[in-house]
């Protein structure tokens, strides 16, 4: 999230900003309902103080026994308090509408990003190895691996539809081998902290990410089960229960006042038609409680939990930078790949992935982001997989990425290079959400960290290409030697039926 403070001074770079990302200028809008609430807000305070101050000439007026100006004054505190009550929801309305728009702009570009409009808009920063010369058509992993009889399209479909995959046998080890490989490297070389974090989180945690609200299409949630009528009639019967309870000592305490008395009755009323079925009102609000506080989300990265452990936290400067690492499912809906990748396990709705996260201060996070390139890079590097980093364009980049580092694998079954991990950097955006905050050593006062994400790698699509780089003629597939000792000391897979 931005600061509502820097698109207030700079309104004009805001709309720049946006633009680099082909989006609609929305610094007007922004500043005008900005200016809006604020005027709702000293509104609303200078009532208060007028009405603090009616309320001690009262007690002037009380003391000089002058009821008159006493009653005129009562009569105004009366008043600015329903103004205040008008006061406050307008200006919660307003700081609502615009905490909303604010929460689905975008990050600001870096400068040094390349403007763009989609993927044939990045640069090529580098390139590693070369892609290896087959002496035969080489094959497509799902084709290995099918004819391996170790790779099942069709069972994990029958269970769960489509996007789905059952690994057995020397794969299924090969794809734990992988995950293996790469957290040991992240945390014995790289000096990152393995992490097993919750796979299912709350609304906060996604948007402090940035997954909510903007992309709920693109996420899986799953729901608690409740009792569907007992919580809802025990809230009701309790409700009805002391507010029935409370109008009638109301009541009783004013017997000699009748006026007061008929004034209650509307109260009965209402009480009364609460013990019968509203169908809607109260009952649905109730309803949409409890589904909203009993709803949780599939993480589609580690990035959300990792990233959530320092979410309202203030950190000592000396912990940053702070690295954390965890293998996870993951999942996504992939709401906007319809007919992409229909077959094999380039985009599934379940895959497995090695996260790292790294909080660092403002100073650090430039630095940080090209040594979290290079341990991606790393893993690649030693399973001798040819790959090439570029730099994304702004029309490619991430919603709260301010620059992104894509890593690109060969897959010599397709002929080109397949995005293996996105390393981000975020600036504060990412924190704003979560207020999570460090406290600089030597002052009293605190500044939002940075935050930066990879993938050190995906580990499905690691797989996929260590089966189309390694496999051989006759369909078995050879095991790269760093993952040997994680294989049991296995040197090749199979062979085609």
């Amino acid at each position: 999230m931005l600061d509502i403070r820097w698109i207030r001074e700079n309104p004009g770079a805001l709309d720049v900003a946006l633009a680099r990302r082909n989006a609609e200028p929305m610094a007007d809008k922004i500043v005008a309902l900005d200016a809006k609430r604020r005027a709702a807000l000293t509104k609303l305070q200078e009532t208060q103080e007028r009405r603090n101050a009616a309320s001690k000439e009262i007690g002037r007026a009380m003391g000089a026994k002058d009821m008159a100006m006493a009653e005129s004054l009562k009569a105004e505190v009366a008043a600015l308090k329903e103004t205040m009550t008008a006061l406050e929801a307008d200006e919660k309305k307003l700081g609502s509408e615009l905490d909303g728009i604010l929460a689905t702009i975008p990050n600001v570009p870096l400068s040094q990003v390349p403007i763009g409009k989609d993927e044939n808009d990045n640069i090529e920063i580098r390139r590693v190895g070369e892609p290896r010369k087959f002496d035969f058509p080489p094959k497509e992993h799902f084709d290995l691996g099918e004819k391996l009889g170790m790779m099942d399209f069709d069972a994990a479909a029958k269970m769960s539809g489509a996007r789905f995959v059952v690994l057995k046998g020397q794969l299924a080890r090969l794809e734990r081998a992988l995950a293996q490989f790469m957290l040991d490297l992240h945390t014995d070389v790289h000096g990152y902290e393995e992490v097993s974090p919750p796979l299912l989180v709350r609304d906060e945690a996604m948007f402090g990410t940035g997954q909510l609200p903007k992309f709920k299409e693109d996420l899986f949630s799953t729901q608690k089960n409740l009792p569907e009528e007992l919580e809802y009639d025990k809230m009701i019967d309790g409700v009805v229960e002391r507010s029935f309870a409370k109008t009638m000592e109301d009541v009783g305490e004013n017997r000699s006042r009748p006026d007061i008395v008929q004034s209650q009755m509307p109260n009965l009323q209402f009480l009364a038609l609460l013990k019968q079925d509203l169908g809607g009102g109260v009952k649905k609000a109730y309803e949409n409680l409890i589904n909203n506080a009993s709803r949780l989300w599939l993480i589609p990265t580690a990035e959300v939990s990792l990233t959530n452990l320092v979410r309202e936290e203030i950190l000592d400067e000396k912990r940053l930078p702070m690295r954390l690492t965890a293998g996870t499912h993951c999942f996504r809906s992939e709401a906007g790949s319809a007919g992409r990748d229909t077959r094999g396990m380039i985009r599934q709705h379940q895959f497995f992935k090695v996260e790292l996260v790294s909080i660092t201060t403002p100073e650090q996070s430039m630095a940080e982001h090209e040594r979290m390139t290079r341990c991606a890079e790393a893993v690649l590097e030693k399973l001798g997989l040819p790959f090439r980093t570029m730099v994304l364009c702004t029309g490619d980049m991430g919603f709260g990425a301010q620059k992104t580092h894509d890593i690109e694998v060969w897959l010599p079954g397709q002929g080109r290079y397949r995005e293996i991990s996105s390393c981000s950097v975020c600036g504060d955006f990412q924190a704003r959400r979560m207020n999570a905050r460090y406290r600089p050593e030597g002052e009293k006062g605190t500044r939002f960290v940075h935050t930066l994400n990879g993938s050190g790698v995906a580990v499905g699509r690691a797989l996929v290409a260590v089966l189309e780089n390694y496999q051989n003629e006759d369909g078995s597939v050879t095991v790269p030697d760093v993952l040997v000792p994680y294989m049991g000391g296995l040197r090749k897979i199979g062979k085609a039926a």
